[in-house]
């Protein structure tokens, strides 16, 4: 082989080298892009839990594919309205068992996790599986099962329990197949008064909370 010969074989390596590292290089920015769309603020979450950027991208990957595994169905129409039926009762009785109400609202929260077919028995896998179609509201279902665990043993204020109610609000209208940001809040929501940090009308508009 003459040396021209092998100087071309060299150039043909490099550029080889050099598209390969291209294409590599351009499919992770695209993986990493729809990762950030589809988990939204858990990407964030996940990379500052991680030792490196790759590990919280493989992390959330393996999210992923485990979701894919399960039979996530939605329900049907009659299922929805029934479930959203409980739920009007669960805010009706908030004006006089605020503790009470915010711990059926995180077991029917939970309860339309297992209809949808989302498994239920740790909460911190029910949290890794609900980051995959549900990142957005994710960091208030955490805030909401938090206040509701401290309302057991009537460690939480009324205004934490108030905001407790509108974040399970917001993940179960998602569960549900609704938009929380549709515009459609039933009048006799007591939350629907109040704004996502709890600021809202006065006291006898919210229902005497």
């Amino acid at each position: 082989m003459t040396t021209e010969t092998l100087i071309w074989v060299a150039v043909v390596v490099v550029v080889v080298v050099a598209l390969a590292a291209v294409a590599f290089l351009v499919l992770r920015h695209q993986r990493r892009g729809r990762l950030r769309e589809r988990f939204g603020p858990e990407y964030d979450r996940t990379l500052a839990e991680q030792e490196s950027r790759g590990a919280a991208e493989q992390e959330l990957l393996a999210r992923e594919e485990r979701v894919a595994e399960l039979d996530i169905r939605p329900l049907d129409p009659e299922q929805r309205r029934s479930y959203a039926a409980r739920w009007t009762e669960v805010q009706e009785r908030f004006v006089n068992a605020p503790g009470f109400a915010v711990t059926e609202a995180d077991q029917l929260v939970t309860e339309v996790m297992a209809e949808r077919g989302y498994p239920i028995g740790d909460f911190e896998q029910r949290v890794s599986d609900l980051s995959v179609g549900h990142g957005a509201t994710l960091d208030r279902y955490r805030q909401a099962h938090e206040i509701s665990g401290r309302a057991v043993t009537k460690k939480a204020s009324t205004e934490e329990l108030r905001q407790a109610m509108v974040h399970y609000r917001a993940l179960f209208e998602e569960l549900l197949g609704e938009s929380p940001s549709d515009g459609r809040a039933s009048r006799r929501d007591p939350a629907a008064n109040r704004d996502d940090h709890g600021e809202g009308t006065s006291r006898r508009d919210s229902g005497g909370w």
